[in-house]
Formats: C-alpha cells, structure tokens, sequence
C-alpha cells in the first residue's frame, strides 16, 4: 500500500537519520573516513609490532643505548634484510637426501604415516638427526596439502625463506677483509642451478658477493641452494629492484664494470682491471647482457673461444672469468 511506512524498505519519515531503507545507509557507506592510517599506526601489521618491539628494547635506563635501535641483522645496512616471499618445500626421497647431503638449511623434516622403511628414509633420518633438524610425522593427505600436490613418496622437508643482503653488505665485506671488491652480478638469469654454479664459483675464485634483481631472475631456491654445494652458506647474495641502477652505484663507489659478452672489445686474457675494484656482470643463457645494462658497462669483455659459434652458458661463463682474475690478483 502506498504510504505505508510499516513496509519493508520504507523509510521512516519522523527520523532525521533514515535508517529503515537501504538509501541511508548506503550514503553513508560511501562517504569517506579520511586517510588511511600509516602501516606503524595500526595495530594488525607487522610495522607497528617490530615499531612496538623496538620501543620496548630502547626502554629502561638512559644509558648509551648500544642495543636499543631497531634490530637488523650483521653487515646489513637500512633495516633487516630482505627475505623471499615464503618458505618452499623439497619433495621426494632423493630430493630430501640431496638437500641434507649438500648442507640446504632445513627447518623441519615431515614423513608420512606408514611410509615404508627404506634406505633413503633411514639416510634421511640420519642426517636430520645429525644437523639437528626436527622431524614430524604427518598423514599422507596433509603432506599433500603442505606440498601443493607433489610426489613427495611420503617424505619432504620445509626450507625457510632466505635472507638475502643488501647491496652495501659486499662492499662492506671486502673492507672488513682489507681486499678490492670483486662481485658479480647477474643480468636476467632465470635458471636456479646457474645461480647455484655462480654463487659457488665465487666463493672459490674469492668475489664478496653475487647480486641479483629481484624481478624476472632466478633466486635462492633449493635448486640453487643444492647446485652452490653448500657455498651460499658463506657467501651472500644480496637482491636489487633496479640492476642498471645499482651498477651505477657500485661505479660511483669506485668498482670499474666489466661485463661477459661475445661481441666484446678486450679479450679476457687481456683485461687489465682484474686487480682493482671490479663488478663483473653476467648476462643470460639465451639473450646474453640487456642492452642497459650492456651500455652502462664500462668494458665489454670476451671469453676467448676455439669455435665462435660455441657459447657458454652462464655459470660456465663466471667460472671462466672469474678464474682469470683471481688469478692475475694472485
């Protein structure tokens, strides 16, 4: 009946706040309720927790305050370092054993109920046992779910999140031990197990770090972690958002910038910048240096080949060169 205010969805027209039908409240739905809070004002996020955790730590007597600052981890410059996104998991009997042989820092190893006894699984356990690594017993349904569905034949382990450095971390490590810096880059690598070859190979020829970008490129992966054979346990790996970027920064602290490439002017025999400070940049398996990065490169320098139309992919390529200057530092 028209008029009648007793209807559902009518509006009572004795209030000064229409509240019965839907237009009151959906006007108010939309007006605004000013800015947005910043991240360290609200209490749900992680900003304002590690901001509550500081103040706490810097409480207490006045004294010089050595330990009250925001906590970062050693060497690492601008708050604490940046960690990928999320744990990751290795499935499969030989996939785990592989990670334990070759020092993967696992957090916890899982085995499902009723998995059979056999040598691999005892090899795993061992090693656990040996590296202190926890290990859970779960059913097989929730081993699937924790691996999104992998073969994991009953076994897998959860490997944290790795802890990459920032980019001022290797300059800083290469003062500590009183060297020129040498430190490789990589310019779209997207193969793990290259990251893997590179970061061991330069933890053998003596570099103080490998910096990758963070987007489009390979990370620290267990793949990685496995081909490394336990090297990116002693050498860093720090992540840039801007590699062009970050070349130039390490030009303005003094690093000369060579970078591997098949067209390039100085033969690696002949390079003459080995014995100062050097960035030696690594371009990918397929395209080689990206034309920025290629430009903004000091040198460009070729590894002399017996058949020019061989080619050497990428951690090949960084042993190769970086061999030759850890040899002429020598």
């Amino acid at each position: 009946m028209a008029g009648n205010s007793q209807r559902k969805g009518a509006i009572r027209k004795s209030s000064k706040s229409p509240t019965a039908g839907s237009g009151g409240r959906v006007k108010r739905g939309l007006e605004g309720k000013g800015p947005t809070p910043k991240a360290k004002d609200r209490p749900y996020h992680k900003s304002y927790r590690s901001g509550a955790a500081a103040a706490g730590g810097s409480g207490g007597t006045g004294g010089s305050g050595g330990s009250g600052g925001q906590g970062r981890g050693p060497g690492t410059r601008g708050g604490q370092r940046r960690r990928n996104s999320d744990a990751e998991w290795v499935a499969g009997r030989n996939s785990v054993v592989e990670a334990l042989r070759e020092g993967v820092p696992v957090n916890t190893v899982y085995v499902a109920d009723g998995a059979e006894r056999d040598g691999r699984l005892r090899e795993a356990f061992a090693l656990a046992a040996e590296q202190g690594v926890a290990i859970l017993q779960t059913t097989k349904g929730e081993l699937d779910r924790l691996t999104n569905g992998a073969v994991h034949q009953g076994l897998a382990a959860r490997i944290p999140a790795y802890v990459y450095a920032h980019p001022d971390d290797l300059l800083d490590r290469a003062a500590q031990a009183g060297e020129p810096p040498l430190i490789v880059a990589l310019d779209s690598v997207t193969d793990p197990r290259n990251l893997g070859a590179v970061v061991r190979s330069a933890a053998g020829f003596g570099a103080h770090g490998v910096v990758v970008p963070e987007r489009r490129a390979a990370g620290m992966t267990a793949s990685a972690w496995k081909t490394s054979a336990g090297a990116a346990a002693r050498i860093p790996v720090a992540q840039t958002v801007n590699l062009v970027r970050q070349i130039k920064a390490y030009q303005q602290a003094g690093l000369m910038v060579i970078g591997l490439a098949a067209e390039g002017e100085v033969s690696l025999p002949d390079l003459d910048l080995a014995d100062g400070p050097l960035l030696v940049v690594v371009g990918s398996e397929g395209d080689g240096l990206s034309r920025l990065v290629a430009e903004t490169c000091d040198q460009l320098v070729s590894i002399p080949m017996a058949n020019r139309l061989e080619s050497l992919n990428a951690g090949v390529a960084a042993s190769v060169a970086l061999y030759e200057i850890a040899r002429r530092r020598a």
